[in-house]
């Protein structure tokens, strides 16, 4: 997938510039849903099949996903490639943006905030869980829950 100019922050948006590419990379990573099933029927916008379908393709074909291999009667499994990963501090950016920004539920604003206050060494913490996850990396040691069990935590707790 060419660019249509040689400026980086073109070529970035033609990729994630569209809203529903940066939602199904959100629920790839924050929610673990790795099939279609679970990203069409977990989506809290309400994604439709068609445009979901669409952006698998794209970020498949643009390298932040790939998508297993299903014999028939299974369903493909799609997983996050290194550049994938890396989305993360950027879909954090735009996270922080909507806590200053926009109004939400301090149900779904609770992640956002242990996210903004544990700062980059969580986010990198996080980067090597997906790490784990997606490209089948050795687990590094951590004391107490990992990354994603606090964020499932903070989720979980409303905002005081």
């Amino acid at each position: 997938m060419e660019p249509r100019s040689g400026c980086p922050v073109n070529a970035a948006v033609e990729v994630l510039g569209d809203r529903w590419s940066l939602l199904v990379l959100r629920d790839v990573i924050f929610g673990d849903r790795r099939y279609f099933r679970a990203l069409l029927t977990g989506s809290a916008e309400g994604i439709a099949s068609n445009i979901l379908a669409d952006r698998l393709v794209r970020l498949v074909d643009a390298g932040i996903l790939t998508r297993g291999t299903a014999a028939r009667g299974q369903r493909a499994r799609y997983s996050l490639t290194e550049a994938g990963i890396q989305t993360l501090p950027i879909i954090c950016a735009l996270g922080d943006w909507g806590l200053d920004w926009r109004s939400g539920s301090d149900e779904l604003r609770g992640r956002q905030r242990l996210i903004r206050d544990q700062g980059p060494a969580f986010i990198a913490d996080l980067m090597d869980e997906l790490r784990v996850r997606h490209l089948d990396a050795p687990p590094r040691p951590h004391d107490g829950p990992s990354p994603f069990e606090r964020l499932d935590a903070a989720r979980d707790t409303p905002a005081g």
